[in-house]
């Protein structure tokens, strides 16, 4: 394995068996199969077990909470694993309620569960689940997701129905079908000898900044969106390009593509509706954001495809 699939979310080597899909019969066998297991999702948040992704008995009451759709995402030694979206669940009275904004801490414990278990914010957990559970978890967000908000055929406007295990829908209607979307995003690890640009958007946390990124246009190549994006947003001028890494990031349905770029240039000019500040920063200086010690710059979160291109450009190993 290279060292550019451990970021979170990849690596994790499921077994999808696409093939079962499309096999209704095959799919009900292994739903009463004892050794099935289910991943509840609570409007976009997993389920969480002390020990990683809360994968539940086919028959726990809790799958039976009203919800969305249910999803096969595949087998593990043989036994089928699926997700669940249960977001039609009302918390009991007192509890957390989720938070809208940047990224949402509350967790929510559903009373069916033993101590530890809760449904909490996938960006909170992903360096710390392993990396067969953090792209399963990954996976079933964003699938789950894709349907929630796509429930209506892009071609004639009927309400279209699930097929291929949850991943398609199919319109009744017209008879268009439709595959759950992946947005291509480029995020850029920009250097100039031994600096790096970093940025920040408006409305981040205090502290927060992070590579630039934005996501790739039609008739695009890698290096030219690279390019564009650093272009558009700091006036920096990006010369070669390679890619290093990339990461599924399904908030809601996005990988991300991770390269470097040499800076031909070094001066800011901002877009003030992208970025809210932008600078350069030394390997040196990067060094103590990475650990936690620098006075104004925040540490990267752990498990995302900047804070492991920012290491990896450090440690010069980007390879």
């Amino acid at each position: 394995m290279r060292i550019a699939e451990s970021v979170a979310f990849a690596g994790g080597g499921i077994d999808r068996a696409a093939w079962l899909r499309g096999d209704a019969a095959a799919l009900a066998g292994h739903l009463a199969a004892p050794a099935t297991r289910v991943l509840p999702l609570w409007r976009g948040k997993p389920l969480l077990s002390p020990e990683g992704a809360g994968f539940l008995p086919f028959g726990h009451p809790l799958l039976a909470e009203p919800g969305g759709e249910t999803v096969f995402l595949g087998l593990d030694d043989g036994a089928a694993l699926f997700a669940r979206d249960v977001s039609g669940w009302q918390p009991p009275e007192g509890s957390d309620l989720p938070q809208p904004g940047f990224f949402d801490a509350t967790e929510q414990r559903h009373p069916d569960l033993a101590e530890g278990w809760r449904f909490a914010e996938l960006r909170a957990v992903m360096a710390h689940l392993s990396r067969a559970d953090a792209e399963l978890a990954a996976t079933a967000k964003a699938v789950l997701g894709w349907h929630r908000t796509h429930r209506f055929c892009s071609a004639c406007g009927q309400e279209s129905v699930v097929a291929q295990a949850g991943w398609q829908r199919a319109c009744p209607d017209c008879g268009a079908q439709h595959f759950p979307r992946t947005d291509p995003v480029v995020i850029m690890l920009v250097t100039h000898g031994n600096r790096t640009l970093l940025g920040r958007s408006p409305g981040w946390p205090d502290g927060m900044y992070s590579c630039l990124a934005g996501f790739m246009e039609p008739g695009e190549t890698l290096e030219a969106a690279v390019r564009r994006e650093v272009a558009e947003e700091t006036g920096v001028l990006v010369g070669a390009v390679r890619y290093l890494a990339s990461q599924p990031w399904p908030h809601p349905s996005s990988l991300m593509i991770g390269c470097h770029g040499d800076a031909l240039s070094t001066e800011i000019t901002l877009d003030p509706a992208e970025l809210e500040h932008a600078l350069w920063i030394s390997r040196e200086e990067l060094a103590e954001v990475l650990a936690g010690t620098h006075g104004r710059i925040r540490q990267p979160r752990r498990g995302a495809i900047a804070e492991f291109l920012m290491s990896a450009w450090v440690a010069d190993r980007l390879d």
